[in-house]
């Protein structure tokens, strides 16, 4: 005989499973360009299922990715979620629900070019977390370059309720996030973390009142599409190629990435501008 009575095993978590036939005639991830095409707003948009990613959604983010890695015009990128409650609540279960095993396997390797894409994004790329966070969507803000979130944003990584081992990522990302007791816990009770307890260990760098989140992070995107994209994507490439290297190697990256600025001739335009109190019109990165 079944048991009806019911649980809180997921009350913590404050979502479930989409209903059935919630998409809509729009593609699950939107990109708009703003400022010059210098920045790229990426949306995950399913807002009726708390922005779950499906396999042809996680394609989609893939496209997205790639089409901004190559666009020279795109200075920076930030990525948020469709609606009030959700980033993205992460791998969409009711679609997993009926998968074989060889279909769970083939979304794995998919799923796992969608986040190497992100990460080796050579633009800077930042997290606008704008409600729950959980599982792949919180995977998602922690491969970016750094988040900012909403008062109201959560971030959880409930794998081990639903009996896996995190896979996006978050295993290894979060302990360089996160006190490595704390990321242990999380990983291993599922339970969720408020915006404000993120910011104050410092996997967050700004939280803001939901109705601000969009305008700090365009302030933030803004100030980085004004400065040289070249010295950007270079100091962006030596802190990742450097961490976690003994420290002469990780200064020998720096200076690698220094001396190719000061060659530059956004080097020359900036000091220019400097000195004639004036903005400067860097160039579009050419590596």
């Amino acid at each position: 005989m079944s048991d009806t009575t019911g649980t809180d095993r997921w009350k913590a978590l404050d979502f479930a499973p989409p209903p059935p036939d919630e998409d809509g005639a729009e593609p699950s991830v939107l990109v708009d360009y703003e400022a010059g095409d210098t920045i790229a707003v990426i949306t995950l948009n399913r807002p009726l299922a708390d922005n779950a990613i499906t396999t042809e959604m996680g394609a989609r983010l893939t496209e997205v990715l790639e089409t901004i890695a190559v666009r020279p015009s795109i200075r920076v990128a930030m990525i948020t979620g469709a609606g009030e409650r959700a980033f993205s609540v992460g791998s969409d279960l009711r679609q997993r629900k009926s998968m074989t095993k060889e279909q769970w396997l083939r979304q794995r390797q998919d799923f796992d070019r969608t986040l190497y894409t992100l990460r080796q994004v050579r633009k800077p790329i930042f997290a606008v977390v704008n409600g729950i966070a959980y599982g792949g969507g919180s995977e998602i803000a922690q491969s970016t370059d750094f988040i900012i979130a909403s008062e109201n944003a959560t971030f959880g990584q409930p794998e081990a309720m639903i009996g896996l081992s995190a896979g996006g990522g978050s295993p290894a990302l979060l302990p360089r996030l996160l006190p490595r007791g704390r990321a242990l816990q999380m990983l291993m009770t599922g339970d969720p973390i408020t915006a404000h307890e993120a910011h104050r260990i410092g996997m967050v760098n700004e939280v803001h009142p939901p109705a601000e989140l969009m305008a700090a992070a365009r302030t933030i995107a803004e100030k980085i599409a004004s400065n040289s994209p070249t010295a950007v994507q270079a100091v962006k490439r030596a802190v990742h190629l450097g961490e976690g290297q003994p420290i002469e190697q990780a200064i020998a990256i720096m200076m690698e990435a220094h001396w190719r600025s000061a060659v530059h001739p956004d080097r020359v335009e900036g000091i220019g501008a400097f000195n004639e109190n004036r903005d400067p019109h860097f160039q579009d990165s050419d590596y």
